[in-house]
């Protein structure tokens, strides 16, 4: 019996059916940037190949923390993921894998009535270290600035904070901090003095997305690299991946898979 057990898991081996964390069917955990990028292509996947596919979006941090504990086979990230997450990785016996889902630029946003027109990235860090606080201090009416941020296990904080202030210059205390961009755009949207950072995927009429050194986010400047806030959007495995999840991290370089990152506001690699 005991022979026929290890003959029966050999072939499926063979067969290349990887063990996922939900025993059946693919597990995501992580950003909620790159949540919509993700849900898309789950539900896509389930209806092409009929593999179910779960996606949690509790940020890019714990992401990279249930793919070290093995609670889940990808980990969606809005960032690299960082020396101290691949060592703790490294430790379980887990070699992560990046795999880029797609490109995105942070969009610096503010209410549609703001009448400032654009900022450098000096000002926009002046702003979140508290060396702005007013709004006519860079070209805008005299209003208090009311700055918001992402919580700390967000990736695109992190990205923020190493495109913009420095990774260890710290935010100013005053900060607003809101769980998603959702909840960053929602605040911006019905507060006429807010400032916020969001996804460019996330963008719409409720904000306004301000220049940046004098270049907007867009498709032709986050591909060129015109764009300075411009990253790339990943998802991490442990391992080469095999099977279904090997077919499902394809994705994005099909042409279903591009149409539906197009469709989302971000742009295929």
């Amino acid at each position: 019996m005991k022979r026929m057990l290890m003959l029966a898991l050999a072939a499926l081996m063979l067969m290349g059916t990887e063990v996922s964390a939900a025993g059946n069917g693919i597990v995501i955990d992580g950003s909620t940037t790159v949540g919509p990028i993700a849900k898309s292509f789950a539900a896509y996947f389930t209806k092409r190949y009929g593999v179910p596919v779960t996606v949690s979006e509790s940020g890019s941090g714990n992401g990279a923390k249930s793919l070290i504990n093995g609670a889940c086979d990808i980990a969606a990230m809005s960032r690299d993921m960082k020396t101290q997450e691949i060592a703790a990785a490294r430790k379980k016996g887990i070699q992560p894998v990046a795999h880029v889902a797609a490109l995105d630029g942070i969009a610096i946003v503010v209410h549609p009535s703001n009448p400032v027109r654009g900022l450098t990235k000096a000002q926009i860090a002046g702003i979140y270290q508290g060396r702005y606080t007013n709004w006519r201090e860079v070209g805008g009416p005299n209003s208090r600035i009311v700055v918001i941020q992402r919580e700390s296990n967000s990736g695109t904080q992190e990205s923020f904070k190493t495109l913009v202030t420095g990774k260890a210059v710290p935010i100013m205390p005053r900060a607003e901090s809101q769980a998603s961009n959702g909840a960053v755009k929602s605040r911006v949207s019905t507060t006429p003095s807010a400032i916020g950072f969001i996804g460019m995927g996330f963008l719409d009429s409720s904000v306004r997305a301000v220049p940046v050194d004098g270049v907007k986010p867009s498709v032709a400047s986050i591909r060129s690299g015109t764009y300075k806030l411009s990253r790339k959007l990943y998802f991490y495995t442990s391992g080469q991946p095999t099977g279904s999840i090997k077919q499902f991290l394809a994705l994005p370089s099909t042409a279903d898979g591009r149409r539906i990152i197009s469709e989302l506001g971000f742009i295929s690699q």
